[in-house]
């Protein structure tokens, strides 16, 4: 076994790598960038080494510095992760020449598994059952046209060098297919340096399952399947194990069939077979195709590792360091159920735009495995992903995890920046979730109410006009005397409204709200306040945001009367960024005529595209940045004529 590894991460993967080596007994050396100087990761290893600026290019993606910090430092071995470098075969090469050891698969084993098209035509020939599609070389569009043809209506364009949903069109029909192709074709050019697609026979009512498999270079097991069908534009949100409806004997040949992909590359470690399923009528032993595979640790691990009760990370240690296959096929079993809910930083009303922010609070239930690379302080930075943690639960069944699931998401707390909680929460109540009629197009179905705003209540308002004022610890210093109640009033918002809470102080444990008309009674009774006969929820403030933790966390602002009446005059005119990010291009010029709607720049932020848009019809006055700028949050970028001018 090894003494002291690297983690050429960061995060909350960073964290998690770091638990199971310090279990092990083995020593842990963090690598950090300048936004990373006082992160979790940091502080939990047992050395740490800088190794560049903010942007990833510039020091999570510097192989040759990470591998000169890991010799420098003694370490014997570099854990990947996922993301960065971890499916990086030229990186791996390096790692073996410097006398280190890759905790992950051979470089030869990512470099068959690194193309789709090259991909699916080794998996033909091992045995395993591919979706219908062409996979091949000929880039012609007449010719790719004409493939689509044989392959039938509806298809999928999708990048060979694609992920996370980026150089991927479904076309319905085939006069839609040029402008689908080329837009495919652009994007993944843009993404990856690699303008070839392939095209596939699209599956009507897909489920995405994947088989989790481990090998040691020659063997290879199967540790069962995840159901990863809960996606939004291919972005996974919330995943589990096992997937519902499965049958044994699905379930031995997706098994068979992961084992044999694995097998057939000579795999070593932890990896991922992504198979698309059939689920129009139930699950059928030849309705599923092999995707792709994920020669790394996958982001949602967790539910595996509470169905198995093995340590993956552990295993992947054992393994790097010689150690044959930990276990055997017939040793593995499924106990209970598993889910995993990510938790990100983002504007869901906006549409899911990635958010930024200090957390002042953050708080999870105990009966909940929260992984995480914050911690309340810490900032989310605009340079990475905004991830705040995998909220993971175990129950015997698929609804007690289920129960669990809702219960943890109600009872997490994140205070200094919005969050998609209430989506996840609005998830795990969904009736057809529940009942496991689960596809990928379930979210972009019910988007509608998925996405619609918690109910804010009362008693919300009151609690934050509590803590505006400076109520909750109460006493006769706040301003209440023993011979007159007290009156004061605060104005808030909450989303779109703005409101006035006006407060009868009748006592040092006693005030009476009024809001727009209707009173409701705060007590505290054992050191406790109750509004409306309810317990008050826990609440955070960071400046002039409150957060009040029910319903997933309601924010409140206190409104400044001289703040509103600048904003009330400010220039409306003004497209500007979002988030801090790169100008990754931009599409206005002065004196252009655009429409409400049209797409004026391109802002590159946590490792996503935002195209904004132009909120009116009009005409540019003014182009105020360049691509390749970086610019901050509020950064005006184009500046539309004055209307009517």
């Amino acid at each position: 076994m090894f003494d002291k590894i690297l983690i050429a991460n960061r995060g909350e993967i960073a964290c998690r790598v770091m638990e199971s080596a310090r279990a092990m007994g083995v020593r842990t050396v963090a690598v950090y960038s300048d936004a990373d100087a006082a992160a979790k990761h940091v502080a939990l290893a047992d050395e740490a080494v800088h190794i560049g600026g903010p942007a990833p290019a510039d020091s999570y993606l510097r192989g040759a510095e990470i591998i000169r910090v890991a010799k420098a430092t003694g370490a014997q071995a570099i854990h990947p992760g996922y993301g960065f470098l971890s499916e990086n075969p030229d990186f791996v090469e390096a790692v073996e020449a410097a006398g280190l050891t890759f905790i992950g698969p051979s470089a030869d084993a990512i470099r068959k598994m690194g193309l789709k098209d090259a991909a699916k035509v080794l998996m033909e020939e091992a045995g395993v059952p591919v979706v219908p599609g062409y996979h091949g070389a000929n880039q012609d569009a007449g010719f790719l046209q004409e493939e689509a043809g044989k392959i039938g209506y509806p298809v999928l364009i999708k990048a060979v060098a694609g992920g996370g949903g980026k150089g991927m069109r479904l076309v319905e029909n085939p006069a839609e297919f040029a402008d689908a192709l080329n837009s495919a074709q652009g994007e993944a050019t843009t993404a990856f340096g690699n303008p070839d697609v392939l095209i596939e026979k699209y599956i009507q009512q897909p489920r995405h399952i994947e088989v989790q498999v481990f090998g040691d270079g020659t063997h290879a097991v199967h540790l069962f399947e995840r159901d990863c069908s809960l996606q939004r534009r291919h972005q996974k949100v919330i995943e589990e194990a096992p997937a519902p409806g499965m049958t044994a004997e699905m379930r031995q040949a997706m098994g068979r069939a992961g084992v044999r992909a694995a097998e057939a590359i000579g795999y070593r470690g932890a990896g991922t077979v992504e198979f698309i399923v059939d689920g129009s009528d139930g699950l059928r032993t030849d309705g599923f195709w092999f995707m792709e595979m994920n020669t790394r640790l996958q982001v949602e691990h967790p539910v595996t590792e509470l169905i198995t009760g093995v340590d993956l990370v552990e295993w992947q240690l054992r393994v790097a360091s010689g150690e044959r296959l930990p276990a055997r096929q017939e040793d593995l079993t499924i106990s209970g159920h598993a889910f995993e809910a990510r938790l990100y930083a983002e504007d869901v009303p906006k549409g899911f735009l990635p958010a930024t922010g200090t957390l002042t609070h953050l708080s999870f239930p105990a009966e909940a495995r929260a992984d995480s690379g914050v911690r309340a302080g810490d900032a989310i930075s605009p340079w990475y992903d905004p991830m705040i943690a995998k909220v993971i639960v175990h129950g015997s069944t698929r609804k007690v995890a289920l129960s669990r699931l809702a219960r943890a998401l109600e009872e997490t707390q994140v205070g200094g920046t919005v969050t998609n909680l209430a989506f996840l929460g609005a998830l795990a109540a969904h009736e057809g979730f529940a009942q496991g009629d689960v596809d990928t197009g379930l979210i972009a179905r019910d988007l509608e109410a998925l996405v619609a705003a918690p109910k804010t209540e009362l008693r919300h308002k009151a609690a934050a006009g509590m803590v505006a004022l400076g109520l909750v610890e109460a006493v006769q210093e706040t301003g209440f005397t023993l011979w007159a109640p007290l009156h004061r009033a605060i104005t808030l918002s909450h989303l779109e409204e703005e409101f006035t809470a006006d407060v009868q102080v009748d006592g040092p444990d006693r005030q009476l709200w009024t809001v727009n008309g209707e009173t409701v009674l705060a007590e505290r009774s054992q050191g406790h306040w109750r509004i409306e006969g309810r317990r008050m929820p826990v609440t955070s403030q960071a400046g002039p945001l409150i957060t009040v933790f029910d319903a997933y966390g309601l924010e409140f602002a206190v409104v400044d009367p001289l703040d509103r009446d600048a904003a009330a005059g400010g220039d409306s005119n003004v497209v500007e960024a979002p988030m801090p990010g790169l100008v990754k291009a931009v599409f206005a010029k002065a004196g252009q005529p655009v429409a409400e709607g049209d797409r004026l720049a391109i802002l590159e932020a946590m490792k996503m595209e935002h195209s904004l848009l132009a909120a009116r019809d009009g005409v540019v006055a003014e182009v105020l940045a360049d691509a390749g700028d970086q610019v901050e949050a509020g950064a005006a970028l184009v500046r539309l004529e004055e209307e009517g001018g």
